[in-house]
């Protein structure tokens, strides 16, 4: 039996075309990743997320996210990985329109915001190295479903 609050993400579930632009860390300025992103279910109250990025001279990565939630403290979370190593959790909130995964780390704090359509979810990371006091973005991410 599907866990109701996790049904709320349903709309996110299948195949999505991504792309990755107006990064701080892509040359030149205006370079855009093409991707493609997999949402699909992991029983009953899990999401995957599998991210593909690279092509068309840059380099390929690959990153992925396990939505859940904590029925207990009333919240959605999120784990992240990716290709280099790297292992983040993440607070989230999804409404339906608003999706938002944030974290307040030691090392830095970063957050990820997004509007979400039927068809389209527009978003981007940003990052802040004190404390949240000021972010910068690091890049916009856009998915069309396929």
């Amino acid at each position: 039996m599907r866990n109701t609050e996790m049904a709320k993400l349903g709309g996110l579930v299948g195949e999505w075309a991504t792309k990755i632009s107006d990064a701080f860390f892509l040359e030149p300025p205006g370079t855009e990743v093409p991707g493609t992103t997999r949402i699909e279910w992991l029983g009953e109250s899990l999401l995957v997320a599998k991210s593909q990025f690279g092509g068309g001279g840059q380099a390929r990565s690959e990153m992925s996210l396990v939505l859940g939630r904590s029925d207990a403290n009333d919240r959605f979370v999120a784990l992240y990985e990716d290709d280099r190593g790297v292992c983040r959790e993440f607070a989230m909130t999804f409404d339906g329109e608003h999706w938002t995964m944030t974290r307040e780390d030691p090392d830095f704090h970063q957050r990820f915001i997004a509007n979400v359509d039927k068809d389209r979810i527009l978003g981007r990371w940003e990052a802040s190295e004190d404390a949240g006091h000021s972010w910068r973005k690091d890049f916009d991410l856009t998915f069309e479903r396929a």
